[in-house]
């Protein structure tokens, strides 16, 4: 991701489940007393009790957003083919709710299909990882923890998306934490087992938690997703609209192991080759929450050259990956050697998973990914 002025499409600041027709086992709503509670001393016992687990895990769903015309412009047709042909994909494997702002429900419904279920949220963009909370494993039952999604620091118009992770909760019926942080969900990396991956620049900042320190913000993030450890890398300041988020950069594919995005061929030394270089050098050194050694394994770039995509955002990216039930899904960008490259090495690391591929050249485009325009809502324990 590079490029400045940063945004998912150019839309810069200008401000400072009821589940219908889903069935299945576990999927109907549950309401429990609290919604919406904030974080606070009386809360230290329970975020003892709180889990975040890794993405490998059981899903309920996946939640999706519906981009909008404020932001997109022009492009909205080629986005919202890309939200919907990812949406049907994924549908194939598990269940699909794809949240759309009142007015667009009908065209959301018809072009995702039938197989994928639209309920009406108003929201501005489609980086559903972003704005929907951060769902954990609370001592009574499944909580989502609301990081006050800020717009990236506010870089890019967010009247709607500010409201999205609240809205969500209420139609799913799931209990709130209001986070003592300002976040978003691809900016946090979990193995399940207590160790957390992010990068300084995304959360240590001005523009997100201004007079925090680092030991702070770890304490913080400790508390209210339930971590043992935090491995800090530096990340970038300032060239992409997130600030160099983790999920493009470093991913857990098990416990111990991790997926680590490379330069490809003829690409710069610039900050994002750096950026990779010093996140191996963390690496390199570090042990997770168990105090186990961490496994690198590289997970190179395409050939710009040879990719379908252009502009200074684009993210190519193969670490922006999702991992739905029996399925991962990765982009394609139209280097064939790189795009099967990574798909036999995420096929090495999910053998028992179907490695699917899904062209998002507008998504891409954007500044995002796969995993940017996706939201796991976790499985029943009793599915793990």
């Amino acid at each position: 991701m590079t490029g400045f002025p940063i945004s998912r499409r150019g839309a810069l600041a200008v401000a400072g489940f009821g589940l219908l027709g889903i069935g299945g086992a576990g999927c109907a709503p549950v309401s429990v007393p609290g919604a919406n509670r904030s974080s606070g001393p009386d809360d230290e016992e329970a975020s003892m009790r709180r889990r975040l687990g890794a993405e490998w895990e059981s899903h309920e769903l996946t939640v999706m957003s519906w981009p909008t015309a404020l932001i997109w412009g022009e492009d909205l047709p080629y986005v919202r083919d890309d939200i919907a042909r990812l949406a049907r994909t994924i549908a194939e494997f598990e269940p699909v709710v794809l949240v759309a702002s009142p007015g667009d429900e009908e065209d959301a419904a018809y072009e995702a299909g039938s197989g994928v279920e639209v309920i009406t949220v108003p929201v501005d963009d489609l980086w559903a990882r972003d704005t929907v909370s951060v769902f954990v494993e609370g001592p009574d039952g499944l909580e989502g923890v609301d990081f006050n999604f800020n717009g990236w620091g506010d870089k890019q118009e967010h009247p709607n998306d500010a409201g999205v992770a609240a809205a969500v909760l209420r139609e799913f019926e799931i209990p709130g934490v209001q986070a003592n942080l300002v976040a978003e969900g691809g900016s946090i990396e979990t193995d399940g087992l207590g160790t957390l991956l992010i990068t300084e620049s995304s959360i240590v900042n001005d523009n997100r938690n201004p007079g925090l320190s680092r030991d702070e913000i770890e304490q913080r993030l400790m508390k209210l997703l339930g971590m043992k450890k935090v491995i800090w890398f530096d990340g970038v300041y300032d060239e992409d609209i997130t600030d160099a988020h983790i999920d493009s950069l470093v991913r857990f594919v098990a416990p111990g192991v991790v997926l680590l995005d490379v330069p490809g061929p003829g690409a710069p030394d610039d900050v994002w080759a750096q950026s990779s270089e010093q996140a191996r050098s963390v690496l390199d050194g570090a042990l997770d929450a168990t105090g186990r050694a961490i496994e690198v394994v590289e997970l190179p770039q395409p050939d710009f050259s040879k990719i379908r995509g252009s502009g200074d955002d684009f993210l190519a990216s193969y670490v922006n990956f999702y991992i739905a039930n029996g399925a991962v899904f990765v982009p394609e960008f139209g280097d064939r050697s790189a795009d099967r490259r990574a798909q036999d090495i995420l096929q090495d690391q999910f053998p028992d998973r179907e490695i699917v591929p899904v062209r998002i050249d507008t998504i891409a485009s954007g500044g995002g990914g796969i995993h940017c325009a996706t939201h796991d809502l976790p499985g029943g324990a009793e599915d793990r």
